[in-house]
């Protein structure tokens, strides 16, 4: 079986680990997101496709969810005594060779999927990882301060403001001249399934689908395109994407995420904010069409209906391995696959 699946960083990271238990002889393609990227301290770094690699490789850790596991801090402690900046981001040790090595590569004129699978040699994920676009895209997120309204990249706003302060859009900046990364849309076109999981829909399934071309090869797959909601009772499973969705006009309970990915080929809800693409894709949404046809939600949420969508409820928390291959045979078996 050909899986592929649209993953930001830990949720998708965590139901990555499901799929690949609950098929371990599929064929499993995961694009992820890279609208998170940033660069900092001259080095290029990919948080949700690290996060997928080292979760799928067994180097993530577990408690923190991020970064690598059995961690330590000098050199950023050696920064923060240097008076170097931002403290707020946790560049541990043994993470940064991992950018080293980006870096380099990517200097040297290897491209983002190029370098992605060069990483994966070494952590073997069991399954191919794609960036969603070899080009630059980075989600940006608009405030008003006491200095005025301005632009700060979405890891600021997520990690040092903790989304307090309201987002007053959320852009992404390249996403317009990007183009999907090679393998994208072929392996969209050749899944025999498409699963959405439990992963931010604004900054990270959203920003995956400001590419241009690939909300219309989720729309045109052959293949059953099955979500997995974030949202259980009115609030995320984890994180903050509910500031996230009230930057976009969308209510954070399971059916207006549902609704906001809309039924294949009909208008989904998002609202465009503009300004260059925003990430929860409502622009692409009026013009290409949703992209469900299942919708899996949990038990709290028995009852909600996304039109044009099939939506079964069953318990979602992803508690340990086994809880999670149970989802994920309940997304399976909502895509009659």
């Amino acid at each position: 079986m050909r899986i592929t699946a649209l993953a930001g960083g830990i949720g998708g990271s965590r139901f990555l680990l499901g799929v690949r238990a609950a098929l371990p002889d599929a064929d499993i393609t995961v694009i992820g997101n890279t609208g998170d990227d940033i660069t900092l301290h001259g080095l290029r770094i990919c948080p949700d496709l690290d996060t997928v690699m080292y979760t799928l490789g067994g180097g993530i850790s577990t408690e923190r969810g991020w970064g690598r596991h059995e961690e330590t801090f000098t050199v950023a402690e050696e920064l923060a005594a240097y008076g170097v900046g931002p403290a707020w981001f946790g560049l541990g040790d043994r993470d940064l060779a991992t950018h080293l090595v980006r870096t380099q590569m990517l200097a040297a004129g290897y491209s983002l999927t190029d370098v992605t699978a060069a990483l994966c040699q070494r952590w073997q994920p069991g399954l191919r990882l794609l960036p969603m676009s070899d080009d630059r895209v980075e989600t940006h997120v608009v405030v008003d301060t006491e200095q005025g309204r301005r632009a700060v990249h979405f890891q600021e706003w997520w990690l040092r403001m903790r989304a307090a302060t309201p987002a007053q859009e959320i852009i992404s900046v390249g996403a317009e001249q990007a183009r999907p990364a090679p393998g994208v849309l072929d392996a969209l076109a050749d899944a025999d399934v498409v699963l959405l999981p439990p992963s931010n829909p604004v900054v990270s399934i959203g920003s995956i689908l400001a590419v241009p071309g690939l909300r219309a090869a989720l729309v045109a797959t052959p293949a059953p395109v099955v979500g997995v909601s974030p949202i259980i009772g009115g609030a995320p499973v984890r994180g903050m994407a509910d500031a996230c969705l009230r930057a976009i006009g969308v209510a954070t309970t399971a059916g207006a995420v549902g609704a906001h990915y809309g039924a294949r080929g009909t208008p989904a809800t998002g609202r465009s904010s503009g300004g260059g693409g925003t990430s929860g894709g409502g622009t692409d949404a009026a013009a290409g069409g949703g992209i469900l046809d299942g919708w899996l939600v949990d038990t709290a949420d028995t009852g909600t209906q996304v039109p044009g969508v099939t939506v079964k409820a069953r318990p979602l928390l992803m508690t340990d391995i086994g809880a999670t291959v149970e989802i994920v045979r309940a997304a399976l078996e909502l895509a009659g696959v």
